[in-house]
């Protein structure tokens, strides 16, 4: 820590100072903030009573389709010949699959019962451009009966040999689509939906594209014309050529059948949707969007946010990043807390390289790269470009990020400060949620007196659900 930020830490006077808990994971982490810190909040959603029973009605009254037993039942092709294929999401997002009272289990009895035969099932995890899954990741999504009984595989954007050139979108996009789920008789996809920082919403479509198909089919969907396009944005379908693009690609394939839930800010179901790609996604995404617009009336010097489950490293971090912007003034400050516990806590070795590009070259050198003629699209390239957008907001300096699994020497690679600029050198932590805690505390004192505000008392909120809220302004 330099002597300017030591300075100004040691001489801040936070006695009259008040509590606030954030998500680390598994844990809450409790700092303190000034007494004006204001708290946005989504409003309070109720969980649905029995999970188990949600499911079961949702997929036995399906929403503009016939049932998964009527769609079976009316493929011309016997029953015991029939392949089916689910997609589900990876570790990345927090769908709730695993259990009797989960989403796969009742799927798959559903879809026995018809006949069809186990092995003739295959469950597709649609990483889309992420990792490989573990067989730990596995068990803690899907559960340990569904791991031991039915083939899982996952998508691999890279691998040409796995996929089969689909269709043409009428942007001219060639659809290279997983092999196996284009092949399947039925077609079933899954997921969660969520406010989404490009797609306007998560869930439905996205579990085709980009989940689903590869590299060169993905690059209109992350170009940089796309992502730039301002309704590229949270909560916005009509007119957003990312959610657009996604479905003709859904609509092309053909689904057969969707299954999508909602969750409140602590993971809870607040609703099953079941039955049309459009219709149900649809239905879904209205009753998401009641329950995490937050209004602000005007934006604050000072957000203090935190990364949630998503922000299981750098790469998916920057969604808290990008849906704090509207809370934030220009020229303030961010303060994110992350708990990157991924096996690689920053990203793939690609997403490194790009993202060290980003901090050399800044946002607007970044994009005029990725824009030039003579550019090859590469599948990471997109996220630093997101994470431009927070930057050109705060400036390079005004986003303190703060991963204590990131070793302080690869933050060299990391543009902004971090959490270790605003802690000892030499401190010493029994674990990393310690050291969170030193650091997110710091970072909010140091960005409270930050010389940016020259001494004036700046205003500061909290986004307490993290990248799962959409702060908006309310007038």
């Amino acid at each position: 820590m330099n002597s300017e930020i030591a300075e100004i830490i040691k001489a801040a006077d936070t006695r009259e100072w008040k509590s606030i808990q954030l998500d680390f994971g598994e844990e809450m982490l409790d700092i303190n903030v000034p007494a004006n810190c204001e708290i946005l909040t989504m409003p309070s959603m109720p969980c649905v009573v029995d999970s188990g029973e949600a499911i079961a009605q949702a997929l036995n009254r399906p929403i503009g389709s016939p049932t998964i037993v009527e769609i079976i039942q009316a493929k011309k092709k016997p029953v015991g010949e029939l392949t089916v294929c689910i997609t589900v999401s990876d570790i990345t997002r927090p769908a709730p699959y695993k259990g009797e009272n989960g989403l796969l289990l009742p799927l798959l009895g559903l879809i026995e019962k018809t006949g069809v035969k186990r092995d003739k099932i295959v469950i597709v995890i649609g990483n889309g451009m992420h990792r490989h899954s573990t067989l730990e990741e596995r068990v803690y999504m899907y559960g340990q009966e569904v791991v031991d009984n039915y083939r899982i595989v996952d998508h691999d954007c890279e691998n040409d040999d796995s996929m089969v050139l689909a269709a043409q979108t009428k942007r001219g996009t060639q659809v290279h689509l997983n092999k196996i789920f284009y092949e399947s008789d039925v077609k079933i996809i899954t997921g969660l939906v969520e406010s989404h920082f490009m797609a306007g919403a998560s869930g439905g479509r996205k579990a085709v594209c980009p989940a689903l198909v590869n590299t060169k089919t993905i690059q209109f969907f992350h170009s940089v014309q796309v992502l730039e396009d301002p309704k590229a944005t949270n909560l916005i379908l009509d007119g957003n050529p990312c959610h657009e693009e996604a479905l003709e690609v859904a609509q092309t394939v053909g689904i057969d059948f969707l299954v999508n839930v909602t969750l409140d800010k602590r993971l809870c179901m607040t609703g099953v949707f079941a039955g049309a790609l459009e219709e149900a996604h649809q239905a879904a995404f209205q009753a998401m969007k009641k329950s995490v617009m937050i209004p602000v009336a005007q934006p604050f010097d000072v957000v203090i946010t935190h990364a949630g489950y998503v922000g299981r490293n750098h790469y998916q971090a920057v969604k808290a990043a990008v849906n704090a912007m509207p809370a934030v003034r220009e020229n303030g400050m961010i303060v994110m807390l992350a708990n990157n516990i991924d096996v690689e806590p920053i990203g793939s070795q690609e997403y490194k390289t790009f993202l060290h590009l980003f901090k050399i070259l800044g946002p607007d050198g970044y994009n005029h790269v990725l824009e030039h003629p003579d550019w090859i699209f590469t599948k990471d390239q997109w996220e630093p470009e997101m994470w431009g957008k927070p930057y050109r907001k705060v400036g390079t300096d005004g986003l303190i990020y703060c991963s204590p699994q990131i070793p302080r020497e690869h933050y060299d690679i990391i543009p902004g400060p971090s959490g270790y600029d605003v802690i000892d050198d030499d401190a010493q932590f029994e674990s990393n949620r310690e050291k969170a805690a030193a650091m997110l505390q710091n970072a909010v004192i140091y960005a409270v007196h930050h010389p940016r505000f020259a001494g004036q008392k700046p205003t500061i909120a909290y986004i307490e659900e993290g990248p799962y809220a959409v702060p908006m302004d309310s007038e």
